[in-house]
């Protein structure tokens, strides 16, 4: 599995925008120069950001971007499934082999069988399993908690010197 350079602007621009100093918003100009990427690529990243409510836009001749909500209940995971889609990362596409039958039968007879009568994928149920802890790492890593580790860590320089 692997995110897609947008997830990757979508949140470096999401930082960049926590981070200003300047407590209004960024133009897409500057942003796209601090990121190294296209206007019109960035723009299409910040409108799906903004369709969500994770962005605002700011009108005006010095309009763009502002976070719409606090930096700390903005989580990675808002941002991967604005992106990426909210779609599962795997599914169980070989549920008739003979392979699985066997596994649900043996599965059967050691307890009842779940989804109203409906025969669970062994692999698709360990899949799902490593997709929900992936999502609870990513929920509990917010835009917020990364400017404070960034904050810390330029503490510490400081103070090392």
């Amino acid at each position: 599995m692997q995110f897609s350079k947008s997830t990757d602007y979508a949140l470096h621009a999401l930082i960049h925008l926590g981070q200003s100093e300047r407590c209004n918003n960024v133009g897409i100009k500057e942003l796209s120069g601090e990121l190294d990427v296209s206007d019109s690529y960035l723009s299409k990243i910040m409108s799906k950001l903004r369709q969500d409510g994770i962005v605002r836009a700011v009108p005006g001749v010095n309009g763009g971007y502002e976070l719409a909500r606090p930096a700390d209940q903005i989580t990675f995971l808002d941002v991967i499934q604005v992106i990426e889609g909210r779609q599962r990362l795997f599914e169980c596409s070989n549920s008739n082999s003979r392979q699985h039958q066997l596994l649900v039968e043996e599965e059967a007879a050691q307890r009842v069988q779940t989804h109203q009568g409906r025969k669970e994928c062994l692999v698709e149920k360990v899949m799902y399993g490593a997709e929900q802890h992936l999502y609870q790492y990513l929920r509990e890593h917010t835009i917020q908690s990364v400017l404070d580790e960034a904050f810390k860590r330029c503490t510490y320089e400081v103070n090392k010197k």
